[in-house]
């Protein structure tokens, strides 16, 4: 049994789209991040860095009990302890490395600064708001490039790589984008929520 600490943002909904993907049985710990549950001792004791998604496995590797935290190494965990959603073939398999670190070092950390500024941030900063939402179009300016001709990230191979780009995407009036401007990556957020499991990932908690 997997217990996955999360809460309702794009880094938490990566694992419960792959938990759902795999069939893998989990129980979910909801850490309202709003509330400060993310600062308890008993999930720092999980997620030192005090950021969800975390999880625990029972049966970690050679069975013993692994406490694990950040979205793309719990993603790459759960791929390897399956078998699943990571291709084989070992060019195809870099492929899919590389989008997930694009996710992880941009697509994710620049996304989220967009949606501070435009949404959270207590006074208006022009210059914040300009930085980071041209990064943001930029992008998925990258992201349509690459789709076009593409039914997932890595061709048409379903893999971790779409699970932790799909949920930022779907926050895309947060971050001011017109979604018909890039309609290569419109076609695949279209592919991917018609997929129950991700579906189902997408309403936890």
């Amino acid at each position: 049994m997997i217990d996955l600490y999360t809460w309702g943002t794009p880094n938490g909904r990566k694992i419960s789209i792959m938990l759902e993907a795999t069939g893998l049985p989990y129980r979910v710990y909801p850490i309202d991040i709003q509330r400060g549950d993310q600062y308890e001792a008993d999930f720092l004791a999980v997620s030192p860095n005090n950021k969800i998604p975390a999880i625990i496995d029972d049966e970690g590797p050679q069975g013993e009990n692994l406490k694990l935290f950040e979205s793309g190494a719990i993603l790459l965990y759960l791929a390897e302890k399956t078998g699943n959603f990571i291709p084989t073939h070992p060019l195809k398999r870099v492929e899919c490395l590389q989008w997930l670190m694009w996710q992880m070092g941009g697509f994710g950390p620049m996304l989220g600064q967009s949606h501070h500024f435009n949404r959270f941030a207590k006074e208006t900063i022009p210059y914040a708001i300009q930085r980071y939402n041209d990064e943001t179009k930029r992008l998925w300016g990258v992201l349509n490039t690459h789709l076009a001709g593409h039914e997932f990230i890595v061709d048409q191979e379903l893999s971790i790589a779409d699970f932790a780009i799909y949920p930022w995407a779907t926050r895309f009036e947060w971050q001011g984008i017109q979604l018909d401007h890039f309609p290569h990556a419109q076609a695949w957020m279209a592919r991917m929520s018609h997929i129950e499991f991700v579906q189902r990932g997408m309403a936890v908690p």
